[in-house]
């Protein structure tokens, strides 16, 4: 390969061939998917009263997925500090923006959004985002991990690489692990309101146990040794200056 990956969804895009300008089918897309995701940087002092506050929010959450406005919500720890980074998030996903703006709606109409606890924020930023390409197994899930990275294509890139990046590695590699248990979850997403350079991706997995991510590594690796070459591929198509990954403890349910 040609440069070192600091992590492992790193690698995971590295096995991919050049894609960008392959000729390949159309990939078929699931319907959209949005998620409405909160971060926040709590001083440490306040890390206890996190759980608190997020019990208050869960009853609103609880009922908005018993009625089906939402498919998903949960929320994360971060485990790897930056000092400008975020400490915590929160989020809930729809199937329509509408779902995820109502929600919202539901927490400022409850005044939980001037709660002490977000008072006490010394950072906060949301995001919308919006994936065609996700699954997972019905569920709550406490303590698992969720593995995340960012990707920037080049602006050389046509729009269609991320179809072909779906279609041929994220899709089979994680829906058979998906299928074995190994995670529970994964989702390759965009921005549905941009406040990040258009071109920018992530990739999201959820795994239920810390001997996931490893199991997720050791299939990586096998793909690895399969396209040995591809490594220079897909340097060719991003910026490796804004990439950046994450690594969280999560509380999560699926519908």
């Amino acid at each position: 390969m040609s440069r070192k990956l600091g992590a492992i969804l790193a690698g995971l895009c590295v096995l991919v061939p050049a894609l960008a300008y392959a000729q390949t089918p159309e990939v078929k897309e699931k319907p959209a998917m949005y998620s409405y995701v909160s971060m926040w940087n709590y001083p440490r002092g306040q890390w206890g009263a996190v759980a608190k506050d997020r019990a208050n929010d869960q009853k609103i959450l609880d009922k908005v997925v018993a009625s089906g406005g939402i498919v998903a919500y949960g929320n994360d720890v971060n485990l790897v500090h930056q000092p400008d980074g975020f400490s915590h998030d929160d989020w809930w996903s729809s199937t329509s923006l509408a779902g995820v703006l109502n929600v919202l709606d539901q927490f400022y109409k409850s005044n939980s959004t001037i709660s002490p606890l977000l008072v006490s924020a010394t950072k906060h930023s949301d995001l919308i985002f919006v994936s065609h390409h996700y699954n997972w197994k019905p569920g709550s899930y406490k303590d698992a991990y969720t593995r995340g990275a960012s990707y920037k294509f080049k602006p050389e890139v046509q729009e269609e690489a991320l179809g072909m990046l779906n279609k041929n590695l994220f899709e089979p590699l994680f829906e058979k692990l998906l299928a074995e248990g190994t995670i529970v979850e994964w989702e390759v997403d965009t921005e549905a309101v941009h406040t990040e350079a258009p071109g920018t991706f992530w990739v999201f997995y959820i795994s239920p146990t810390a001997e996931g991510l490893d199991k997720t590594s050791a299939a990586v690796r096998e793909v690895l040794k399969a396209s040995p070459l591809s490594g220079p591929a897909f340097d060719s198509m991003v910026d490796w200056t804004a990439h950046r990954d994450y690594l969280a403890r999560t509380n999560a349910i699926y519908k």
